[in-house]
């Protein structure tokens, strides 16, 4: 029978439950423990694939193509278990369930009402997500107190009362605030969160307190009396300056030891030694490179979440400490790409949406023209082709369909067919739903043997996608002819899943590979990923060269 995990929130959001949940699941597989991760979230979207990155950040991908919160990325990145379509659901997955239910008279004329249909459908998709583990961390999103959150507040209540004795338990995760003009810590909103807690009739069994520093024990102690939560189980989390110290920090403090005991188990010790390691590593880097990001999302980071982590997993495979500027794609345009030159390595992100797309355009060329190490990520692979269809293959009105419908040379257009991680074969044109209608999940595709593609993936790829707009293959002979490489192709509908350019001849570049995929999405600090590697690698060895070419200029001088 699994166990449950329930980690709620209070007073704000964005305190971290994510990566505290994931830290516990580490943590507890460590142990020998067979630990998955489920998020609950309370927006009555069916997921956010339509939802702005200012608004929710970056959307995550699992391999069964599913598009999920941005923590299920974090689950991934600290436990070994893949997330899956039923590892994330929603307030609007569960009430679209539940009235489909409703239409095929499965209620039996019964009134259909929040307790007790909501509530038991939300503990169904629990026990479906949980099914075949030893442990299920549940994260319910938003903070206690929320209307939107109270269904599945109830729903982890009636769960841990059906389950039984030690088989849930209850982690909260709320702020202590440093008050900089009273010169101290404040307790009473974690007072009154807990309080709210307790009304619903959640009594939580650990307290994680978030704070900008450690807090000390006398806060502590007036916390666990106020909150009725024993003292050693009243944690404090500080701000740290690497996630990948969080496991860590909740085991020093019997984090682990405390939930395995509410749950009735007695697993192996902890072994953190790989976390130790990988912390090790990023405090001891060899060298150091800086990326030059160009995006359009550049003031909220969050929307490129799982790339600049696999940005540092590929420092940390790297030795190296890797920096990450973020440029406005927007002020590439007015500006030119000039700035760019100071950068190691550059970099196009994912995105959606004609804005900025020429400073993408901008930066794609700057970078080919200039010999920099250029990686272009989904439509960074798709401006990296257009740049090179307009100054080297003579199309030179060459562009997207989605920035310029009537464009005439459409060298990216939308694709209306396709195969699907499961085999299906899906379709869509321009007045489809924009929700659940890309191109997405893990699929797989042979490498043209010779290329750099090859030398980084060896014969075969796999990995997932998130798009509407492929290369156009009426116009891409034509590229190729002017010596772009296709170097990875669909096996059914031959589009173009990775291209690059040459390392020999005239126009040879050391690293210009752009990819239809998100290949960040399956890279972890564990076993980082092949691409960033080696990208990062081909960093360290432009800023070498670099560094090699201004010393024999001075020396001339």
């Amino acid at each position: 029978m699994t166990k449950f995990v329930f980690v709620t929130g209070g007073v704000v959001s964005s305190l971290g439950k994510g990566i505290a949940a994931a830290s516990l699941a580490a943590i507890l597989e460590s142990r020998g423990l067979k630990v998955t991760l489920l998020k609950l979230d309370p927006y009555i979207n069916v997921d956010p694939g339509t939802m702005s990155p200012f608004q929710h950040g970056e959307v995550f991908v699992t391999d069964d193509g599913a598009e999920t919160d941005l923590d299920l990325g974090h689950y991934e990145r600290f436990i070994s278990a893949k997330m899956r379509k039923v590892n994330n659901f929603t307030t609007g997955q569960i009430y679209e369930s539940v009235i489909r239910k409703e239409r095929r008279g499965e209620y039996l004329g019964k009134t259909v009402q929040v307790i007790p249909h909501i509530t038991n459908e939300i503990q169904e998709f629990i026990k479906r997500g949980a099914a075949g583990y030893e442990v299920a961390i549940v994260e319910i999103g938003g903070t206690v107190g929320d209307i939107e959150s109270l269904p599945f507040l109830e729903a982890a209540r009636q769960l841990s009362l059906r389950s039984g004795r030690n088989n849930t338990a209850f982690v909260h995760l709320t702020l202590v605030p440093f008050i900089a003009s009273a010169g101290e810590l404040k307790t009473k909103p974690t007072q009154h969160s807990v309080q709210k807690l307790r009304e619903i009739g959640i009594s939580p069994d650990a307290l994680l307190c978030r704070a900008d520093r450690r807090i000390p024990d006398d806060e502590r102690a007036k916390i666990s009396l106020f909150s009725n939560v024993q003292e050693d189980a009243v944690i404090s989390v500080w701000d740290a300056d690497t996630i990948y110290k969080i496991p860590q920090m909740l085991h020093d403090q019997g984090l682990d030891r405390i939930v395995c005991e509410k749950l009735g188990m007695s697993p192996q010790p902890a072994d953190l030694s790989m976390w130790d390691r990988l912390v090790y590593t990023l405090e001891n880097p060899k060298a150091e490179v800086t990326i030059g990001m160009v995006g359009k999302y550049v003031d909220l980071t969050e929307s490129y979440k799982s790339l600049t982590e696999a940005l540092r997993h590929a420092g940390i495979h790297t030795e190296s400490r890797v920096n990450i500027e973020y440029i406005d794609s927007e002020e590439l345009e007015a500006k030119g790409p000039g700035a760019l030159a100071k950068y190691d390595a550059i970099l196009v992100p994912g995105g959606f949406g004609k804005r900025g797309v020429e400073g993408k355009i901008a930066a794609a060329r700057f970078a080919r023209e200039h010999k920099i190490p250029y990686l272009g990520i989904c439509l960074g692979m798709q401006v990296a082709l257009i740049e090179y269809a307009r100054h080297k293959a003579g199309l030179t009105v060459a562009n997207s369909t989605e920035f310029d419908p009537d464009t005439e040379q459409p060298v990216v257009a939308l694709i209306t067919e396709w195969e699907n991680h499961d085999g299906k074969v899906q379709t869509r044109d321009a007045s489809s739903d924009l929700g659940g209608t890309m191109r997405l999940g893990a699929q797989t595709c042979d490498v043209k043997p010779g290329t750099l593609a090859a030398e980084i993936y060896g014969p075969k790829v796999t990995e997932r996608h998130r798009h509407r707009y492929e290369a156009n293959n009426h116009y891409l002979g034509r590229v190729e002819e002017a010596g772009l490489i296709v170097s990875a192709r669909t096996p059914t509908e031959n589009l173009c899943e990775i291209m690059e350019l040459p390392r020999e001849g005239a126009d040879g570049h050391p690293f210009y590979l752009g990819v239809q995929f998100h290949p960040e999405f399956n890279s972890t600090p564990r076993n980082g990923h092949p691409l960033f590697i080696s990208f990062i690698k081909a960093a360290l060895a432009h800023k070498q060269q670099a560094g090699a070419a201004n010393t024999a200029q001075k020396e001339t001088a």
